[in-house]
């Protein structure tokens, strides 16, 4: 019996599910429609039921939980460790939790012969809950603090969209894509920061400052985005590198037909 293995494409939402240890065989169940190469249409519409199908993600190919999803440490801010102001400011034991609530609005190309044009995913989330603990030291004049806690990051009705180029690597007479550039955009309506000791010697002093930076999150949110970015780089990359290393580019859709040589 064939073992079923249901089409992979792109991170954390779009999943693929796998049964027995092989890739190479692909059928498709009733909860999937197949698309052909470059049909956008088709492919917002199966990418979507594949995230409300397999929220759990699929372990066979590396692809994690998009209900809560961990990620590598990640440093937002980084100075020298001297003179009168500087500031670090680090995040580990990251969870993104929330991208099984994601639905992919718009989808470009994943053609036939994939470097032809950049692979484009517009993706919109209602909520983004981040979850970490962070790790912060500096000086401000006069002032210095080393402190660690407990992070939570709110992104309300979250807009990411995804540019992708990719190679295409051959085995086993096999295509395969790996990414070279991935860019993302980020947009939201709100951004709600929560540190938990930020001053643990002072408990009014950190309802004050947590008060302060979500008053300010436009300006915060602006000053932060490049760090934030190439966490969500560093993230998307790796998390769709492994899975175009396990699932055949052609095995993603249906069998190409060259109109031009009539087969």
């Amino acid at each position: 019996m064939d073992k079923l293995i249901l089409w992979a494409s792109l991170y954390w939402c779009i999943p693929a599910i796998i049964s027995g240890a092989s890739l190479r065989a692909w059928v498709f169940t009733e909860d999937v429609e197949k698309c052909h190469f470059g049909d956008t249409t088709c492919l917002v519409r199966s990418i979507n039921a594949l995230i409300k199908h397999y929220p759990k993600g699929i372990p066979e190919i590396g692809l994690p939980p998009l209900d809560a999803y961990n990620f590598s440490d990640s440093v937002i801010m980084e100075s020298p460790s001297h003179g009168p102001i500087w500031m670090d400011f680090r995040m580990r034991n990251n969870v993104n939790k929330g991208f099984n609530n994601a639905t992919i609005t718009h989808v470009e190309g994943f053609l036939y012969e994939p470097n032809q044009k950049q692979i484009v995913l517009q993706v919109r989330l209602p909520r983004l809950l981040h979850e970490a603990t962070y790790e912060m030291s500096g000086r401000i004049l006069l002032f210095a603090f080393n402190t660690t806690g407990k992070l939570s990051s709110d992104f309300q009705n979250f807009r990411i969209t995804l540019t992708i180029k990719a190679l295409v690597e051959y085995r086993n007479d096999k295509r395969y894509l790996k990414i070279y550039s991935l860019v993302p955009s980020l947009d939201l309506d709100r951004w709600i920061l929560w540190l938990d000791g930020l001053y643990k010697e002072n408990t009014d002093v950190s309802l004050f400052m947590n008060k302060l930076v979500n008053d300010n999150w436009v300006e915060l949110w602006n000053e932060l985005q490049p760090p934030l970015v190439k966490s969500f780089t560093d993230a998307f990359s790796v998390l769709l590198n492994k899975v175009f290393q396990n699932v055949a580019y052609d095995d993603m859709f249906l069998p190409h037909v060259d109109f031009r040589l009539g087969s």
